[in-house]
């Protein structure tokens, strides 16, 4: 009776009836505002722990390290019981961090309601591989343009990667209508792909530390007299390995057969003209000058044909074209065959300035471009498929990070 008379009586219901309802309003705008502060935490908590294991794989740091270096990264007192735990993997080609932080922060409005505490979880993991697809490389530290691609030229590196070590803000650069495609874009410096159509699989990274050259222990391989001098070719010919002093030319309608070996190139050069066929497998080019000038070179010319595969074996292993390392830096060495160029394995003028344009009508599946500069200038196709041709891979130590 008395109830039923509560309700009916509308004066003063008001204070009762908020009283009566702000109780969970009031329990569930705490809850929000206990739950918006975990979130912060534990968002800070992420990122120190990715951070964590980002230290860790970069600098080869084992586990055991990850609770003091997580330690002086999170800045969030309120949070205890701090803990980190984790593992790494490693093999020949990738070192992994996986690491999981606890703790807890705890409740201000929510502890009325027998919830004390919120616990607060975080998984990172860390990726650290070296990519190993690398096939064009400008060891040049300083030079503006190292590696460049420009006018109309079309240039399709499959499933590999272009390095530049030069700190030059255009270490690598692409413009015009040029078109470059490639897996990935790594340099020292910074790049300059103004107009350009650049397309890449795993992107652009800048400030990379430099590369080191792949065949910098490999010796130049000794030789004495000469086999041959002013070796003119105007018909089809085959010779064999040895000492080819003053150069060789090969002209158009001839065809210059190589048997399997070493060729050293001793002043003078190597030309192919247009028309011109050169051909050889297993073999390895070296350009030098017993006499310290008058460096050999190379010029491979439009419409010539070339068809050339490194040795497997012996001590010039993977390397087609080797220039000295004495040759002056920025000496010119041209290999713009086109589409008629095969050349299968790698070309490594250290100090040479290399242009390049071929690839395009064959079906090589192994070029390594390897020198001071790189200049492509004509429609190319380069790819690293090289396992069976015994070049030895190059690229960046990439780390990623996964939550």
């Amino acid at each position: 009776m008395l109830l039923a008379r509560f309700w009916k009586n509308r004066r003063g219901s008001v204070a009762p009836l908020f009283a009566i309802v702000a109780v969970p309003l009031m329990g569930a705008v705490g809850a929000a505002v206990d739950y918006s502060r975990a979130n912060a935490a534990r968002t800070a908590m992420q990122a120190a722990l990715d951070a964590t294991a980002l230290s860790l794989a970069e600098g080869a740091q084992s586990v055991d390290q990850a609770q003091p270096t997580f330690n002086a990264l999170f800045t969030q007192p309120e949070v205890q019981n701090l803990s980190v735990s984790g593992g790494a993997t490693n093999d020949s080609n990738a070192t992994s961090i996986n690491l999981t932080a606890s703790g807890s922060v705890a409740t201000e409005f929510m502890g009325l309601m027998g919830i004390p505490s919120l616990t607060l979880t975080a998984r990172s993991t860390a990726v650290q591989t070296r990519d190993s697809s690398g096939c064009v490389l400008a060891l040049d530290p300083t030079v503006t343009g190292a590696v460049s691609v420009g006018g109309s030229t079309n240039v399709s590196l499959n499933s590999c990667s272009v390095y530049s070590n030069s700190n030059a803000a255009a270490s690598i650069s692409a413009g015009g209508s040029a078109t470059l495609s490639t897996q990935s874009i790594g340099t020292v410096g910074k790049v300059s792909l103004s107009g350009a159509n650049v397309t890449t699989t795993d992107g652009v990274r800048t400030g990379l530390a430099p590369l080191p050259d792949p065949y910098s222990d490999v010796a130049l391989p000794s030789f004495t007299g000469c086999a041959a001098t002013n070796l003119n070719v105007n018909s089809n010919t085959t010779i064999s390995p040895g000492v080819y002093c003053k150069g060789i030319s090969v002209n158009a309608g001839a065809t210059l057969t190589l048997n399997p070996g070493i060729y050293y190139l001793d002043q003078g050069g190597l030309s192919v003209n247009g028309g011109g066929t050169i051909t050889g497998q297993g073999v390895t080019l070296v350009f030098t000058s017993s006499t310290g000038k008058n460096w050999a070179t190379a010029t491979v010319n439009g419409d010539a044909t070339v068809n050339l595969t490194a040795p497997i074996g012996g001590p010039t292993a993977g390397i087609v074209i080797f220039g000295d390392r004495q040759i002056p830096t920025g000496t010119a060495f041209k290999f713009n065959g086109s589409a008629s160029q095969s050349i299968g394995g790698a070309i490594y003028v250290p100090t040479g300035a290399i242009s390049y344009s071929g690839g395009t009508g064959t079906s090589t599946s192994c070029t390594q471009i390897i020198g001071d500069t790189v200049n492509f200038t004509g429609n190319s196709n380069v790819a690293n498929n090289c396992s069976s041709y015994k070049t030895r891979p190059f690229g960046s130590i990439v780390t990623r990070v996964s939550s």
